[in-house]
């Protein structure tokens, strides 16, 4: 595919395997993360002015196709004595941080040449399950990643006159840094907890969904979980 692609949150996890993935397949892909690494664009999602100039980054090389929101962090509290600070951050990064990816990537797309069916781009956002079956404890989580995944059909239907598609991949338990400092059993009960397969997802597995969204036009407007028909108990 010819183009270039942005990935946020692309040092590690997921948005390491979906760059890698949309490397393969031939876009120019643009990474940016907080964290440092050899060709990782130094940003942060909560800033408007650091996506901006991502995207602009990105399209520099190729007209800009594919924007890929992976940044992300996790928080763990109760209502009762939350921390308020940490419940601000998650729904920062999480929530707002896939807003400034959205409206920055579309900016850039609407100066696209259209192809043969009038598309300029797709936008695949992160949701979670957490965003329907969150548990004790992932009251700031589940709010940010519920208001990513309502996010996505306004979207889908504002974009829609400008030839842009945006969608959202919703995963369960994935081996990605946020689980990897769990001890080994921990990591394989959560595993086990999926139904089929009863493992945890892998990033790459994540990737391929990405993948298909791109190369599917009638994808739009939806968010799809991937998560081997798990669903979480309250605790």
């Amino acid at each position: 595919m010819d183009g270039s692609a942005l990935v946020t949150g692309g040092a590690s996890g997921l948005g390491a395997a979906t760059a890698a993935r949309l490397a393969a397949e031939g876009l120019q892909v643009t990474r940016l993360d907080r964290a440092p690494g050899d060709g990782i664009v130094h940003g942060d999602v909560t800033q408007p002015g650091d996506l901006a100039a991502a995207a602009e980054a990105a399209a520099a090389t190729a007209p800009l196709r594919v924007c890929v929101a992976c940044a992300g962090v996790g928080t763990v509290g109760r209502v009762l004595g939350h921390d308020d600070d940490a419940f601000t951050r998650t729904i920062a990064v999480n929530l707002v941080g896939s807003f400034n990816a959205l409206r920055a990537a579309a900016t850039v797309m609407a100066a696209n040449e259209p192809d043969a069916e009038g598309q300029r781009g797709v936008i695949v956002l992160t949701s979670s399950i957490a965003a329907f079956d969150g548990q004790i404890g992932q009251i700031a989580y589940s709010a940010s990643k519920g208001g990513v995944a309502g996010m996505v059909l306004p979207a889908a239907r504002d974009l829609a006159r400008t030839g842009i598609r945006v969608v959202a991949i919703a995963p369960g338990l994935f081996d990605t840094p946020l689980l990897a400092g769990l001890p080994e059993p921990a990591r394989v009960a959560l595993g086990e907890a999926v139904p089929n397969p009863p493992r945890l997802g892998r990033p790459e597995e994540f990737a391929n969904l990405v993948w298909a969204i791109v190369g599917n036009p009638m994808l739009n407007g939806e968010t799809i979980r991937l998560d081997g028909a798990l669903r979480m108990a309250p605790r």
